[in-house]
């Protein structure tokens, strides 16, 4: 039996391959600097998992798989090549797992998890066994990760580090593309051709499946064009949005009295043009667009539009994607990943759609400082739909410390109730003592800020 190891993986991607691998029949092993939630259910699963780094963690191992955060000096790095063991990064290993299946990568600067998530529960729901890795726990299925015996094989294709460009995708999608990650791709023009890359990786017969409301999108389905690939566009109902000989459309979306969004979904794929109806239960008009994206490829596939629609309304989110963490005392509070100005627009829309009556509070903790400052302006604006708004101090993770404090953000904010409010502690004593009755808390991170969340709900 081969013995993988992984160095780091309680992150998201490398935890999602890891089950992938234990469902498959090897025998996985792993380490991180501290066992997160991710680790600790792998540990559940039979896994044998290390707090720490150690030289003598990979004895034993066949291959090791390493976190892209994890540098060259990593002593289990160091002793795995000493030993001739292969070390491989994550896109390089996905790529070898996806080369006898048909690929799905789905990738973009906001929404590839949900969208990722929604098109592994539709096909799972729809008898196909796909394999799927997703960077966030499918509430439905209460995992990341999938060994399906299915031929399908869909991916979460991150851009950070260029780590989607080993991907071997039959089918790619981006959401949207918009700069982000200034500190490995300074410009957006770096993170443009990154993604043209990523569209590289399509065989001639290949589709590629963009958004048709995203500027940066549009400009890669007509690259793919004149690679001859076959192109696919969808949007929200606009004769300005259709920027391809293939599309689906969102005609007439209202919210529904679950808390998403009723449409009907247009489309020519396929020659002839037919509609189906949907109705989400999951909130925002973003969400709209995601399950269009599914759609998109699952028309694409030649599969039951409205087996997929249904399975569509049965999706209910994945984590810290809007995740309703609890209500206490008339306060319900919400979990949301949103770290971009455009993801927190979208998050704080979908919440004031959802409850239209309940003051909104936004507890934001900024994600790097090299982000927090190439993105200020827009930062500065996204917090309209919000009533209350709480700045945290900036994250760092991967940056060191540096002069600069997101304070800088909240003083050039318009909005008439935002506050800088300091450490995670200082946040949550505030809100303690100003939440009430009818409010809708919620945290937005990327980070460590859902500590906020589990406090309040524990002590209010």
């Amino acid at each position: 039996m081969t013995r993988v190891h992984f160095i780091g993986i309680g992150g998201s991607g490398l935890s999602a391959i890891a089950l992938l691998l234990k469902e498959s029949g090897y025998e996985v092993s792993g380490s991180d600097r501290a066992l997160s939630p991710f680790a600790l259910d792998l540990q559940k699963q039979g896994v044998t998992v290390y707090a720490g780094h150690h030289p003598r963690n990979v004895g034993g191992a066949d291959l090791v798989i390493r976190s892209s955060a994890v540098p060259d000096d990593n002593p289990e790095v160091a002793a795995a090549l000493q030993k001739g063991i292969p070390v491989f990064k994550r896109a390089d290993f996905l790529g070898r797992l996806m080369a006898d299946q048909t690929g799905i990568a789905v990738a973009g600067t906001h929404g590839k998890t949900t969208t990722t998530a929604m098109l592994a529960w539709t096909l799972y729901v729809m008898g196909r066994d796909p394999s799927f890795i997703v960077g966030g726990v499918l509430n439905n299925l209460n995992v990341n990760a999938h060994a399906g015996k299915g031929v399908h094989f869909v991916v979460e294709a991150d851009e950070y580090d260029r780590m989607f460009l080993g991907l071997k995708p039959h089918i790619a999608v981006v959401t949207n593309l918009e700069h982000d990650h200034p500190d490995c791709y300074p410009t957006f023009d770096d993170m443009y051709s990154a993604f043209q890359a990523f569209v590289d990786l399509l065989p001639p017969d290949g589709s590629l499946i963009v958004s048709a409301e995203s500027d940066g999108a549009v400009s890669l389905l007509s690259y793919a064009r004149r690679k001859g690939l076959n192109v696919v566009s969808y949007s929200v109902q606009s004769d300005l949005t259709i920027n391809s000989p293939q599309w689906m459309q969102a005609r007439k979306p209202l919210i529904n009295r679950r808390g998403g969004y009723d449409f009907s979904a247009t489309t020519n794929i396929g020659g002839e043009v037919t509609n189906v109806g949907v109705s989400l239960q999951v909130p925002g008009e973003h969400n709209v667009r995601n399950a269009l994206a599914v759609l998109s490829v699952i028309a694409t596939l030649g599969l039951s539009l409205p087996e997929a629609a249904k399975a569509l309304g049965e999706f209910t989110g994945t984590g810290r994607r809007f995740e309703v963490k609890g209500e206490v005392k008339g306060v319900i509070v919400i979990d949301d990943y949103a770290h971009h100005p455009t993801e927190i627009r979208a998050t704080l829309a979908a919440a004031k759609a959802r409850y239209p009556d309940r003051r909104i509070w936004a507890v934001w903790q900024p994600h790097t400082y090299s982000r927090t400052q190439t993105l200020f302006f827009e930062f500065s604006r996204a917090f309209r739909d919000a009533d209350e708004v709480l700045v945290t101090e900036i994250y760092p993770s991967r940056e060191p410390p540096q002069d600069f404090s997101s304070a800088e953000v909240v003083s050039a904010m318009p909005h008439p109730s935002a506050r800088y409010s300091g450490t995670l502690a200082e946040t949550t004593e505030y809100l303690l003592k100003n939440l009430r009755a009818g409010d809708a808390l919620l945290v937005l991170s990327a980070g460590d800020a859902d500590q906020i969340s589990a406090e309040v709900l524990k002590r209010l």
